[in-house]
């Protein structure tokens, strides 16, 4: 299990089809190095198995299922990726329960200064930052006002969502530790809905009543 706080970014240095299974390499100085082989960790959300780990690199396999449904598949050489190592059983939980387990890819649709880059009080390494993602129709249920998402393997707040877009607010340090600030528009982005969400409106549905709607206060009335 993962809180979506990231450590460190890493860069891919490889993907390789190694007859049918494609092995990444990863260049993580720092994260790999306190690595053993077997080991979890995620990366930009993705929950993988480390291989071959020396103090600078790791391996790792991704399966068919991996390259469907992530955006590992699709990332270049050079690209950043956000790590996170297992949250330790009694560790304080930073972000939210993230299981790494992506649920589908969503489209950065913007990621803009609160400040205008125009304005004289706008500081690149200080300023504010909202980010607008996408999501794919599978996972729009579950998208909640107040909510918690993962982007990226980021515990991250949806501040709106029109039902097909939704809106984030982003620190500078969230902005600055990740791979957002490396991101172009349109590049697909791993998402992952909060499992309590999940599991709430599997309850809903469960109830078999369309009229009920997956609102703040049916999760509070409801427990979660």
């Amino acid at each position: 299990m993962f809180t979506g706080i990231i450590e460190q970014t890493g860069t891919l240095v490889s993907l390789t089809d190694r007859g049918g299974v494609w092995r990444i390499t990863v260049e993580a100085p720092g994260i790999a190095g306190r690595l053993r082989e077997g080991d979890s960790l995620a990366v930009s959300g993705v929950c993988l198995t480390a291989l071959d780990v020396n103090p600078t690199y790791f391996h790792a396999d991704l399966a068919q299922e991996t390259l469907d449904r992530t955006s590992l598949g699709s990332l270049a050489p050079g690209s950043k990726v956000n790590l996170e190592l297992p949250t330790a059983a009694g560790s304080p939980l930073g972000g939210h329960v993230v299981q790494g387990h992506v649920d589908g890819t969503g489209t950065l649709v913007t990621l803009d200064p609160v400040i205008p880059a125009t304005s004289p009080q706008f500081n690149k390494g200080t300023t504010d930052w909202t980010l607008k993602i996408h999501v794919p129709e599978n996972v729009r249920p579950w998208m909640v006002h107040k909510g918690s998402v993962a982007i990226e393997g980021i515990s991250l707040t949806i501040a709106d969502f029109d039902g097909e877009t939704i809106t984030i607010a982003i620190l500078p340090l969230t902005y600055w530790r990740t791979n957002l600030h490396t991101l172009a528009l349109g590049a697909l982005v791993n998402v992952e809905a909060d499992v309590l969400v999940k599991l709430a409106h599997a309850q809903m549905q469960a109830q078999k009543k369309p009229e009920l709607q997956l609102t703040e206060a049916w999760l509070v009335a409801n427990g979660f």
